[in-house]
C-alpha cells in the first residue's frame, strides 16, 4: 500500500500514529499534505453522533490553529491525531470545499432579492438589461454595504 495514499493517511489518523510523519522521507514529505486533514478528517461514515464527534473533534485541534502552525507540519499531523477518538480506522469521505457563485448566479440572485415577485423569464429579461455597475449604484444609493 502506498503510504503517501489518502486512505492510508486516514487510517494513520484514526490509529492515533503519531510517528507516521517521522516515518516519510525527505521526498515523501514534500507530497504530503496536512490540509487534507482537515478536508477528509472531518468526514467519516458510521453513526450520527460519530460524524458530529469528528466534526467537532477537527474544529477543535485543527481549523482552530491550523495556519498558525503552519510553519511546523509534524506539529500539524500531531493535532491530526488528536481527532480521532481511537475506535479503529474509519470510512473518511472528501468535504469539497464551497464553490463561489459566479458572477452571472450572483448577479441573479441579487435581481432576484430586489425583485421577488419576478417571474424566472422576467428575471431573465434583467439580466440582460441591468448591469452589476447598477446594482452597484443601487446599493450604495440604499445604503448598503459593496459586496
Amino acid at each position: 500500500m502506498d503510504k503517501l495514499s489518502i486512505h492510508n493517511e486516514m487510517r494513520q489518523l484514526d490509529l492515533k500514529n503519531r510517528d507516521f510523519y517521522n516515518s516519510l522521507t525527505t521526498e515523501e514529505r514534500k507530497k504530503f499534505s496536512n490540509f487534507l486533514m482537515i478536508r477528509w478528517g472531518s468526514c467519516v461514515d458510521g453513526a450520527r453522533e460519530l460524524q458530529e464527534y469528528y466534526v467537532q473533534s477537527c474544529n477543535h485541534y485543527l481549523n482552530k490553529h491550523f495556519f498558525t502552525i503552519g510553519r511546523h507540519p509534524k506539529l500539524q499531523w500531531l493535532c491530526a491525531t488528536a481527532v480521532s477518538p481511537g475506535l479503529g480506522a474509519m470510512k473518511h469521505n472528501w468535504v469539497a470545499p464551497k464553490k463561489k457563485e459566479s458572477g452571472a448566479s450572483a448577479k441573479r440572485k441579487r435581481l432576484q432579492e430586489l425583485y421577488p415577485t419576478y417571474r424566472e423569464d422576467e428575471l431573465d429579461v434583467m439580466m440582460t438589461v441591468v448591469t452589476a455597475q447598477e446594482l452597484d449604484e443601487h446599493d450604495r444609493q440604499a445604503g448598503k454595504d459593496a459586496k
